[in-house]
């Protein structure tokens, strides 16, 4: 059975569960915080921002300055690719674990407790692994349950829909308790006993509020504007506790506008979604040109970090983002 205990407008849970198979051209300009200042040359924190409904279009819906502004400063795609099915669950699962659908077996998209956790490697594997670093993962959807494999050096927060409390703004709240606590250096409970280096956020709530009341619909835009908050809220923490300087920003989205990531069965349509990378070691004003998947998140995350992979992931890093690529340091 699980084991729950509360937190303020979350609830922390590690789920006991023994494992069960499931089968614009190119800019060099270095950049800068909005202070002026160099940003470091590599990156020692890596927020991932993950949406939901949301593409190009939906900047112009919400407006959304802040992540607009991440786009100015940074690297982007609006032609990357999502996975089929394009629901919530199967997604998410192919983010953190870097591989297709059809590989790590989760087909569903619903929590069930029989089924246990995935086998395969994620992402949180692979940073403990290859450097000691920590993970922090944020969801806001019961099916993520499924995903929430208790280890030494991830912390998962867990809330839904069916709690009327869990929307943008208290994640918020709950994010800068966390930090706090994080950064006392004591843990307080936390499974990293401090600031980890991965901060995973999941901010559905455009997505859906899209869905209820149409994509078109004020409901839908003053989600944008609810989701663009919460993203400046939490650089504005990690400005108070200068890390910004040291840290970068990857936001995708598990489905683009007018998709419902959420329902029992999806299409079989690979869908389009955008990848955006900003901040400490990633260029600015560059357009992405390689063929991008949200599948390649897990790997440039590690190159973020300057961690190695070395492994039989389908994920591979997004090379033409970073300062002193590699293709730019064989040049003569």
């Amino acid at each position: 059975m699980p084991h729950i205990f509360s937190q303020p407008f979350f609830l922390t849970v590690t789920l006991l569960i023994t494992a069960q198979a499931v089968t614009v051209i190119p800019s060099l300009a270095t950049p800068t915080t909005d202070h002026g200042r160099p940003l470091s040359a590599s990156a020692e924190h890596v927020i991932l921002f993950v949406l939901e409904g949301f593409d190009r279009n939906s900047l112009k819906d919400g407006p959304m300055p802040n992540l607009s502004k991440l786009v100015k400063k940074g690297s982007v795609t609006w032609s990357a690719t999502g996975v089929t099915p394009a629901l919530r669950l199967p997604a998410m699962a192919s983010l953190i674990t870097g591989m297709p659908v059809e590989k790590h077996g989760i087909t569903w998209n619903f929590f069930e407790m029989s089924r246990g956790y995935y086998r395969a490697p994620s992402l949180f594997d692979y940073l403990d692994v290859s450097g000691g670093r920590d993970s922090a993962i944020f969801y806001m959807d019961e099916s993520l349950y499924q995903l929430a494999k208790p280890t030494p050096y991830t912390d998962h927060q867990l809330c839904g829909a069916l709690r009327p409390d869990c929307n943008s703004a208290k994640l918020i709240t709950y994010i800068r308790q966390y930090m706090e606590k994080a950064l006392s250096g004591h843990g307080y409970g936390h499974a990293a006993l401090g600031m980890p280096q991965l901060l995973l956020i999941h901010l559905p709530e455009a997505g859906r509020a899209g869905v209820a009341h149409g994509w078109d619909s004020k409901e839908y835009k003053q989600a944008l504007r609810a989701v663009d908050e919460a993203i400046r809220s939490v650089l504005d923490l990690f400005q108070q506790h200068r890390l910004a300087e040291r840290t970068a920003v990857v936001v995708t989205s598990l489905s683009g506008k007018g998709l419902d990531p959420g329902a029992e069965v999806s299409s079989h349509e690979l869908p389009t979604i955008p990848w955006i990378a900003s901040g400490a070691g990633i260029k600015a004003g560059q357009v992405i040109t390689q063929p991008v998947s949200i599948i390649d998140t897990g790997a440039t995350v590690m190159r973020i970090l300057g961690l190695d992979t070395h492994t039989e992931w389908d994920s591979k890093p997004i090379d033409e983002i970073f300062l002193n690529s590699a293709a730019e340091t064989s040049q003569p």
